[in-house]
């Protein structure tokens, strides 16, 4: 039987190997990240290899060398796809959802021996602060352990409104890995006797040595097999024993196989089979997880983006206000304006800091978001502290929803959406448990065969006075026991009826209404899938009109400002119309560079919806799962 491939983590250690991550040089093309590579290890190389622990090295904490390419003079300068290839190398969410690769192929291998399969999670994990999940404190969004659920395809018992307390149900499976066992032992035996008539001495003694050995294996089909050879030697102080020492010699061959419960591939490979969709549902839920952590990047980026354009505008505001009031000092040294105007300026200038004392705390807090999203660790108090320079700006220009039209945005995302392709191969899982369920309700029916034999052997006893023909050495005996001159044959057949048979029908009955269930649940996301395409396109609409609103309004309080800047130069006007208009400005401003970030994050979620992140960021996902994203990604 092939033994099926482990992850690198596990194979390296078992190959004598070591994974990529500890062999390959640091290069601009290849970071420290350790690849999840798959590597095929046969046990047959190395007999010894199945009793050894396979260990997972530890995780590798370094920042990739990504991070320190992208400084310059002491500023992290990040574009949206330097952020991306960065969360791909480095976030900790999909190092963490790695771990799952393997787990499922783990457990591919524990069905191939016929054991039960453990399960893997699918859960996505969100313990990323910022970009619209993640949160601080036990109880915020996302900040638990893994964000996890139990069971295939996140369906665990209650996940989804869902119930799956069948998944695997039926006959029980033997192991399919074969097993030899075996015994040797030496016994000395004294015994004091009452009567001598029997073996004619008043002390008895004997020294027996035993050898067994068997061999037992089960098979898909419902069949098990099993040989057994038993030898031993017992040697005597009495006369009247015929050998001295006997030899015994013995084997047995026994086929069982099972004809109704239990009979078959179906029943028999359930596990393994649920297993192999279990590691689908794994690859699929990883991608998902991609594409989260994805999407949250890209809005974390966004709003880093917002927050330094922000910071802009409330300098440029405070700048002119303190302008503002140095001109009206000047000119109440000249007594030229009232002292009541300069006190006003001086108020202005005071909530003009206001606001940029808000803007640039929350610039910082999103600089600090994006680096603990992108990094491994922010140990260093130097890139704890680093300001960070988004070099991308929103270009909200008109352009019509990316997708086509609603109709063929919804086809893809019905054809692409990672939640639907989980739940289709969790179906397929609860319908093999079904058919499973529907076999164990029968009768269990076993035939069993077997035929074996005896061999006697041993030099004859001189005491005894009785010649033997017999031959005298083990060798005769094991010669004895396979000539069929003492056969041991055997065929029956075994029936188990079960009156009322009340635990599996309640287990196939329930199996039943579980897969109807998963139909059902089915359809709800075909349905949820379709209104989340089209929110998505209707928020991408109103943003875009938003931005236009903005656009305009900016516009607006650009050419009012620049009026009362004439009007005031002309003698026309006041120093607070002038610093008004200027306050209106900096609002118009900043509320175009929310409108400019909606609409980006409008972006985002319709890729999302429909299933297009991977393919709008052109990202690989072999590239997620081995950490390594490549420079010309």
């Amino acid at each position: 039987m092939r033994v099926f491939p482990i992850g690198c983590v596990g194979a390296a250690v078992l190959a004598g190997t070591a994974c990529l991550a500890q062999t390959a040089p640091a290069t601009a093309s290849a970071t420290m990240q350790a690849p999840a590579l798959r590597l095929d290890v046969p046990h047959s190389n190395n007999p010894f290899n199945a009793y050894r622990a396979t260990l997972v090295p530890q995780p590798n904490l370094a920042n990739s060398p990504r991070l320190d390419m992208l400084i310059h003079e002491g500023v992290l300068e990040l574009s949206l796809k330097d952020a991306i290839m960065l969360s791909l190398e480095n976030n900790l969410d999909l190092a963490i959802a790695r771990y799952n690769i393997p787990i499922a192929e783990a457990d591919i291998l524990r069905t191939q021996a016929g054991g039960s399969f453990r399960g893997v999670n699918t859960g996505v994990v969100q313990n990323t602060p910022g970009g619209g999940v993640g949160g601080f404190g036990p109880s915020a969004s996302g900040a638990g352990a893994g964000g996890t659920s139990g069971g295939a395809g996140g369906a665990g018992s209650g996940a989804s409104g869902l119930v799956q307390s069948t998944l695997g149900t039926g006959t029980n499976v033997a192991s399919y890995d074969p097993a030899i066992t075996g015994g040797f032992n030496n016994e000395h035996y004294t015994q004091p006797l009452s009567n001598i008539s029997i073996y004619g001495v008043q002390t008895l003694q004997q020294n027996t040595t035993v050898g067994n050995i068997s061999y037992s294996q089960a098979f898909p089909t419902g069949t098990s097999f099993s040989f057994v050879f038993d030898n031993n030697r017992e040697s005597t102080n009495s006369p009247r024993s015929y050998l001295n020492p006997t030899l015994n010699s013995y084997y047995h061959v026994a086929l069982q196989q099972q004809l109704l419960a239990g009979f078959g591939f179906g029943p028999n490979l359930r596990f393994l089979r649920i297993a192999k969709n279990n590691q689908r549902i794994s690859d699929e839920a990883f991608k998902l997880q991609v594409i989260t952590t994805i999407t949250q990047i890209a809005n974390m980026y966004w709003d880093l983006v917002a927050a330094y354009e922000d910071e802009g505008v409330k300098t440029r505001a405070l700048d002119f206000a303190r302008q503002t009031l140095d001109s009206g000092r000047k000119q109440l040294a000249l007594e030229a304006i009232p002292a009541m105007d300069v006190m006003k300026d001086e108020a202005e200038v005071a909530n003009r800091e206001q606001d940029l004392t808000i803007a640039k705390t929350t610039l910082q807090f999103q600089e600090l978001l994006i680096k603990n999203a992108l990094t491994k660790n922010l140990d260093d108090p130097t890139l704890e502290a680093m300001p960070v320079k988004p070099t991308d700006s929103s270009a909200a220009d008109g352009a019509g929803p990316t997708g086509g039209s609603t109709e063929d945005s919804i086809a893809l995302a019905l054809r692409d959406r990672i939640e639907l392709s989980e739940s289709t191969i969790d179906l397929e899982s609860r319908r093999i448990s079904r058919d499973s369920a529907r076999n164990a309700l029968l009768p269990t029916v076993a035939l069993t065969a077997y035929y074996g034999g005896t061999g006697l052997a041993g030099p004859e006893n001189p005491a005894a006075g009785i010649p033997s023909m017999l031959p005298t050495d083990w060798g005769g005996a094991v010669r004895n026991a396979f000539n069929k001159t003492a056969p041991d044959y055997y065929v029956g057949i075994s029936v188990n009826v079960p009156i009322r048979n009340r635990v599996a029908k309640s287990d196939q009955y329930r199996s039943e209404l579980e897969t109807r269930q998963a139909e059902l649940r089915m359809q709800q996301l075909k349905k949820q899938i379709r209104i989340e395409v089209r929110n998505a396109q209707y928020a991408l609409e109103q943003s875009r009109a938003r931005v236009e609103s903005a656009r305009k309004a900016r516009e607006l309080a650009q050419k009012t400002f620049e009026i009362t800047t004439k009007e005031q130069e002309l003698g026309a006007g006041s120093n607070l119309q002038t610093l008004t208009a200027r306050r209106d400005l900096s609002a118009a401003e900043s509320a175009l560079v929310a409108a400019l970030t909606a609409y980006e994050k409008a972006k985002i979620e319709l890729d999302r919806s429909v299933g297009t992140t991977l393919d709008a960021n052109r990202i690989s996902i072999e590239s997620a799962r081995t950490g390594v994203a490549p420079n010309g990604q």
